[in-house]
């Protein structure tokens, strides 16, 4: 399928869009934060083994029931076999201890309970900076392996611009909703990291490609490029979509917060491929060197 559409003509009008989006993220971020889960928050983890399979409904039922925090009910590796997560909650009143004996008072007396865990709030901040690494290095590392790939900087620095505007769109699209950051979250920025580099790397080497071979101004070039890569991304981040469609209705609660951020980070990274990294580079001043021999 062949496109002609002159995505340059709309590359500032994306501009003025893509720093409205981030300077919203940024206000959703300082004011409203991000729902923090147990991961960064500290609380406990219970791993027990019923001796039938459960009803996860009737079980989140009864422990949203005992009021005592926030909590994540998931099978682990086997279907009889439940994971607890329960929030650490701020009250003088109640320990740590009797929130377990609280939530053994509602399962089966058979139950075999395999493992009590407290993370602590010592834990969760160590985690927070174990993440901010984890996403701040893959994003320097992509930069570094986008600019030897096509040598020049300017295709790098248009690639981490467009890098970090999708996660940090993500993180804006988590505040927003207020689903809750967990591991699986920060997983999930960079997958969508990893995505949208992806898309961003296409596009690349078909102008990489035409620079050698056409005759064409820079700007008609780079937009040329684009519509030839253009159906190629319809078509992966359509059936992208479509899986995680499928996995947002049938895949439960427990991956709906992961699974949320992937479409998101599906719709912003096919666009940030093709309204920012490629714009970037004839803003950022990259000089188009044709062959003379």
């Amino acid at each position: 399928m062949n496109f002609n559409i002159n995505f340059f003509k709309y590359r500032f009008t994306a501009f003025v869009f893509s720093i409205v989006l981030i300077g919203f993220s940024a206000f959703l971020f300082l004011n409203k934060s991000l729902n923090l889960g147990i991961d960064f928050k500290g609380g406990i983890m219970v791993e027990a083994k019923f001796p039938d399979v459960p009803d996860l409904t009737v079980l989140r039922n009864k422990i949203d029931n005992l009021q005592i925090g926030n909590s994540e009910i998931q099978e682990f590796g086997d279907p009889s076999t439940i994971l607890f997560r329960l929030e650490k909650i701020d009250k003088d009143n109640i320990t740590q201890e009797e929130i377990i004996e609280k939530l053994k008072s509602e399962l089966d007396e058979d139950t075999d309970y395999r493992r009590v865990e407290f993370v602590g709030p010592k834990v969760g901040k160590e985690l927070k900076l174990v993440a901010i690494k984890a996403v701040l290095f893959s994003l320097i590392a992509m930069f570094i392996y986008i600019w030897f790939r096509f040598s020049g900087w300017q295709f790098g620095l248009g690639a981490l611009i467009a890098l970090f505007h999708d996660v940090l769109s993500t993180i804006g699209f988590f505040s927003l909703t207020q689903i809750e950051f967990n591991l699986a979250s920060i997983a999930a920025i960079l997958t969508i990291a990893g995505y949208s580099i992806n898309d961003t790397v296409v596009v690349f080497d078909r102008i990489r490609e035409n620079l050698v071979k056409s005759e064409k101004q820079l700007e008609e070039l780079l937009n040329l490029s684009i519509n030839q890569t253009l159906s190629r991304t319809l078509m992966t981040s359509i059936t992208t979509l479509l899986a995680l469609a499928a996995l947002f209705i049938f895949g439960g609660e427990v991956v709906k917060g992961f699974v949320s951020a992937m479409i998101w980070g599906v719709l912003i990274g096919t666009y940030s491929s093709i309204f920012i990294a490629s714009p970037l580079i004839l803003l950022f001043g990259f000089k188009q060197i044709r062959d003379k021999s």
